[in-house]
C-alpha cells in the first residue's frame, strides 16, 4: 500500500434502505481528495446501482445476506468492490467489459445498472471472491491530479 493509498471497508445487510450508507461512505472518503461534484455524483451512482444489483440478484429478495463495500482510495484513482455471498455471476472467471458489450436490452431490466456503472467509470469487472461463494463487482474511476 503507498502512503497515499485509503482503504475503507464496510458491511451493510443486504437490504435497499442502507445503500445510502455506502455513498456517506464514499462522501466521506472523497473529503481526502478534491472531487468534482460532478466526479463524485457520478461514483454515487455507480455505487447506488452496484450495490442495487447484490441487494436484487444476490439474495433473491430475502435480504438474509451482507454487502460488503471496499473502497481503495489512490493517488490517481478510486477502486471499489461490492462483494456478496449470492450464487454469483455465470462466469466465475473475472470479467472486463468495454461498455458496448454490456446488454441493455434484456426485458427484466437487468444489464441496465452495469451499462449505467461502466459509462459513468473507466474499468468494470465482475467476478468471483477468490475462492468463497459469491460475487465481486469492481469499477474503478481515474482521477484528475
Amino acid at each position: 500500500m503507498g502512503g497515499d493509498e485509503r482503504v475503507v471497508r464496510l458491511s451493510i445487510p443486504a437490504k435497499p434502505e442502507y445503500i445510502v450508507l455506502s455513498r456517506l461512505a464514499l462522501a466521506g472518503l472523497a473529503r481526502f481528495r478534491a472531487l468534482s461534484a460532478d466526479t463524485l455524483a457520478d461514483l454515487k451512482l455507480a455505487l447506488t446501482e452496484a450495490c442495487s444489483n447484490s441487494v436484487r440478484h444476490a439474495y433473491d429478495g430475502n435480504h438474509g445476506g451482507q454487502v460488503e463495500i471496499v473502497y481503495r482510495l489512490e493517488t490517481d484513482r478510486l477502486i471499489v468492490d461490492v462483494l456478496d455471498d449470492g450464487p454469483g455471476f455465470p462466469e466465475q472467471q473475472p470479467r472486463r467489459f468495454p461498455e458496448q458489450q454490456l446488454r441493455r436490452d434484456e426485458p427484466d431490466g437487468s444489464g441496465l445498472g452495469l451499462a449505467i456503472i461502466r459509462s459513468l467509470t473507466d474499468e468494470l469487472e465482475l467476478g468471483g471472491r477468490d475462492g468463497r461463494p459469491g460475487a465481486r463487482l469492481r469499477f474503478m474511476k481515474k482521477l484528475a491530479e
